[in-house]
């Protein structure tokens, strides 16, 4: 069966957004300053259809593109959130970085977006768990991300159906915005699984249960 993760960015002081995060200020006022390490990698760069050159390529002097191109690699299916949705439906170029079926939960039905690149949008009206199993069911031998925002993450965290959790750590303070873990049950159990330090980020991984 797929491994479910979870891999998200936040600030030393556990946010993954700043204040005021809306469409057209996805990340929130500050926000951006968490993913400052990921925007010169080459494989993100590829996925954002950013001009080629001048990335940081993946090797054992910059393990943090490593990191995210081992991500890209097995995912086969994402879920989302629809707030995660709204936002980034006006950010994400087309294609979109997924290039993977996406499942985004909703109350709102709505037929299926097909976008270049292999990704469409999936606007799932039955809860978690019936996007996750269309999740799985699209990935095939890959693994699921579930990619957010927090409270999609809490969700499945709470829900028991999160294998795994990376969190990459950024050296700054962000004071106030959304928390990753505000709401998760303090009763969760979490093994750290893998560290990986840079002075731009920390990536900790987690086995959840």
């Amino acid at each position: 069966m797929s491994t479910v993760f979870a891999s998200i960015g936040t600030s030393l002081d556990g946010f993954l957004a700043g204040p005021n995060a809306r469409p057209g200020n996805p990340l929130g006022d500050g926000g951006a300053r968490i993913h400052r390490w990921v925007y010169e990698v080459e494989a993100w760069r590829e996925r954002q259809n950013l001009l080629p050159g001048g990335g940081v390529v993946a090797t054992v002097a910059h393990p943090s593109a490593e990191i995210v191109e081992e991500n890209f690699a097995r995912a086969g299916a994402y879920v989302m959130g629809h707030r995660m949705f709204a936002e980034g439906e006006l950010a994400w170029p087309d294609p979109p970085p997924f290039r993977a079926p996406v499942f985004v939960l909703t109350h709102t039905p709505r037929e299926p977006w097909v976008r270049e690149g292999g990704t469409t949008f999936h606007f799932v009206t039955d809860g978690p768990e019936a996007a996750l199993d269309a999740a799985r069911k699209a990935a095939g031998d890959k693994d699921v991300q579930i990619s957010g925002g927090a409270e999609t993450v809490r969700t499945y965290l709470n829900a028991g159906l999160v294998d795994e959790l990376e969190i990459h750590l950024a050296p700054i303070l962000l004071g106030s915005g959304t928390r990753l873990l505000d709401g998760v049950d303090p009763e969760l159990r979490l093994a750290p699984d893998r560290t990986v330090a840079t002075p731009e980020v920390t990536h900790i991984r987690y086995r959840v249960g």
